[in-house]
């Protein structure tokens, strides 16, 4: 008896509506990431840790210096912060959440990507406790221009 009559004769039909969501889940591929970061730096550990924890196929790329990696992926130099990701055709600069990637790979808008300027206390990977500071994720172009994405 094959796999499909077994789970129709044994649990019935309303046993696919179940378990299909869980196998096409499981079918569907992590996003590949590239993490661009210095060896030394905490703040990115914990961020990739994080970004690996919502569902990301992480890469870990060490570099001593970044400027060239962020340099070519055209992130604006009042962007720049600790480490740079790619993942899909965007740029990710900094502590940006896990969630708003998932959401930028899926409405895929017409930027060159996302970044959280400085490193707030309380971002991803910048957790101190109960410490936090209010942040904007900003979107960006390579032409330079920048807009709001989201407010945390």
């Amino acid at each position: 008896m094959d796999r499909r009559r077994f789970i129709h004769s044994t649990l019935g039909s309303g046993a696919t509506l179940l378990v299909a969501p869980l196998v096409l889940r499981a079918a569907t591929p992590s996003p590949a990431m590239t993490v661009y970061k210095s060896p030394s730096c905490g703040c990115c550990k914990s961020w990739v840790a994080l970004v690996k924890g919502a569902g990301f196929d992480v890469k870990v790329v060490d570099l001593d210096d970044l400027s060239e990696i962020k340099r070519t992926a055209g992130v604006p130099s009042d962007l720049q912060t600790c480490h740079t990701a790619l993942v899909g055709k965007y740029v990710v600069e900094g502590h940006v959440p896990p969630d708003l990637i998932h959401k930028l790979l899926s409405e895929q808008p017409k930027i060159t990507g996302l970044a959280v300027p400085g490193m707030p206390v309380g971002s991803p990977g910048m957790e101190q406790g109960s410490a936090k500071q209010a942040f904007a994720v900003m979107a960006f172009t390579r032409g330079g221009g920048t807009t709001v994405y989201a407010r945390r």
